[in-house]
């Protein structure tokens, strides 16, 4: 696909199979906590059990790192927003990429942004990181936050269409993500996640999914060729060194055109 051509193409958007993959484990995971914890007598303290809690983390309960992003509350907004959006805004970008690529920046943005807000929040005040943090900490709208950058960055110049009917540029969408999360900061309105990793969300669309190469990417090919350099100059050293301890010496070889020539002046066979 080209990137002129998504401004333009019609239908709906048409899923690969790492996104379908994604969109049904979401929504599996939230169904059956829905019949669960509604209909199952299932214990809220089960569904805790996957959502992220930074004391818990701490304390070796690693996987909620990695479950909270799948978790959702058991009401039908909370699942139908994400789904909608990963729907419309996530297709190009696995044509773009390809569908492991894909999953690599779902999984390394999930990852990202609920890391970050962890060391936030160890860093900031109790109170402060009550406020902004919580308790416990899930859902995948970070992971959207991030899908929403790298979809803005890497399709420059083309439009989408929020909530359906209001046609939104690439930057009018950066615009539109990060000024929300903006005023949930400072309505302090708390939201599922917390109130730091959307904007570790944002940080990671821009790092992962910027361009291609993306940036962490050109950033770790430049430390990859600046290892290189150093071996080349090291393994450089090195042989000269062993040069000098052996004792030989080079000896420069050839003749000038004059010892190459006969006693009448011509040049010899």
């Amino acid at each position: 696909m080209r990137r002129d051509d998504v401004a333009t193409m019609g239908g709906l958007p048409r899923p690969g199979r790492a996104l379908w993959g994604v969109i049904l484990t979401l929504f599996a995971i939230w169904l059956a906590f829905a019949v669960g914890l509604n209909w199952g007598g299932v214990s809220e303290n089960t569904f805790l059990l996957f959502a992220g809690n930074t004391e818990r983390i701490l304390h070796g309960e690693l996987w909620r790192l990695f479950t909270a992003p799948l978790i959702h509350v058991p009401r039908v907004g909370s699942i139908l927003f994400l789904l909608v959006g990963f729907y419309f805004l996530t297709p190009t970008l696995e044509q773009h990429w390809g569908g492991a690529r894909l999953i690599r920046f779902l999984v390394l943005s999930a990852l990202v942004a609920y890391g970050l807000q962890m060391l936030l929040g160890l860093a900031l005040p109790a109170s402060l990181s009550q406020k902004l943090v919580g308790e416990y900490w899930f859902s995948a709208t970070p992971v959207l936050g991030a899908v929403s950058i790298a979809w803005a960055l890497t399709f420059r110049g083309q439009t989408v269409r929020l909530f359906f009917v209001l046609p939104v540029s690439s930057r009018g969408l950066i615009v539109f993500v990060v000024g929300v999360s903006l005023l949930y900061l400072v309505t302090l309105e708390q939201m599922q996640c917390g109130l730091l990793a959307p904007f570790g969300g944002m940080l990671s669309g821009w790092l992962f999914g910027g361009d291609t190469p993306s940036p962490a990417r050109r950033f770790w090919l430049k430390l990859r060729l600046a290892k290189l350099e150093r071996e080349a100059k090291q393994d450089n050293r090195a042989r000269k060194q062993r040069v000098a301890r052996s004792g030989f010496k080079v000896i420069e070889g050839g003749k000038d055109d004059e010892d190459d020539r006969g006693p009448d002046g011509r040049m010899l066979n």
